[in-house]
C-alpha cells in the first residue's frame, strides 16, 4: 500500500492497481501509440490538469499526469478522453475533455480496452477496479455494461477506427 494515500482501511478502492504497481514505461509506450505524452508528477505534487484531484491522473493537451499514486484506470480513462477526440481538439483540452454522454461512454469502454495492452493489467483487473472506485453503470457493475449496454460505445470508437474489442 502507498501511505500518502488517504482512503480508510476498509475502502475497496485501496485495492486498485496503481501506476507504482505497473511502472510508467508500458503506459508511456500505450499513450505514444496515439501520439500522447505521459508525465510522471513527483510524490506529494499537486496532478496537473486532473479533474477529480488527489491522486487522479490529470490532461492539458496532449499530455497526461500522473503520480505513483495514481490508480492505472484513471490514467487509462484520462488518456481515453484525449484519443477519443479528434485531434485537432487536443490542444485546447485542460483538465476537463468533454460533457458528451457519448464521448464519456466511448472512454470508459476504451479504457477498458487499453488496459489488455498493460503487462499486470487487463480488461478483467481493471473492471473490478472501476467497481471498486465507485464508477456507475445502469447494470450494476462495470462486466455488465461492457457485455450487454456498451453498443453505442462500440460504434463510436468503430466509427473512428479506435480499438473497440
Amino acid at each position: 500500500m502507498h501511505p500518502d494515500i488517504t482512503r480508510p482501511s476498509g475502502d475497496p478502492a485501496r485495492t486498485v492497481l496503481r501506476m507504482a504497481d505497473i511502472g510508467f514505461d508500458a503506459p508511456a509506450a500505450l499513450l505514444g501509440r496515439f501520439g500522447l505524452h505521459l508525465q510522471r508528477v513527483a510524490a506529494g505534487e499537486p496532478i496537473p490538469g486532473s479533474f477529480w484531484g488527489e491522486e487522479e491522473a490529470g490532461i492539458i493537451g496532449t499530455t497526461v499526469y500522473a503520480r505513483d499514486d495514481t490508480p492505472a484506470h484513471s490514467l487509462l480513462h484520462e488518456a481515453g478522453h484525449l484519443i477519443v477526440l479528434p485531434a485537432d481538439r487536443r490542444p485546447d483540452v485542460h483538465t476537463d475533455a468533454t460533457d458528451s454522454i457519448e464521448e464519456e461512454d466511448a472512454t470508459c469502454y476504451l479504457q477498458i480496452v487499453l488496459a489488455d495492452e498493460l503487462p499486470g493489467v487487463g480488461r478483467e483487473r481493471l473492471m473490478r477496479d472501476m467497481d471498486a472506485w465507485g464508477y456507475s453503470f445502469r447494470l450494476g457493475s462495470t462486466r455488465a455494461w461492457f457485455e450487454h449496454d456498451a453498443e453505442n460505445a462500440r460504434e463510436f470508437l468503430k466509427a473512428r477506427g479506435l480499438p473497440h474489442a
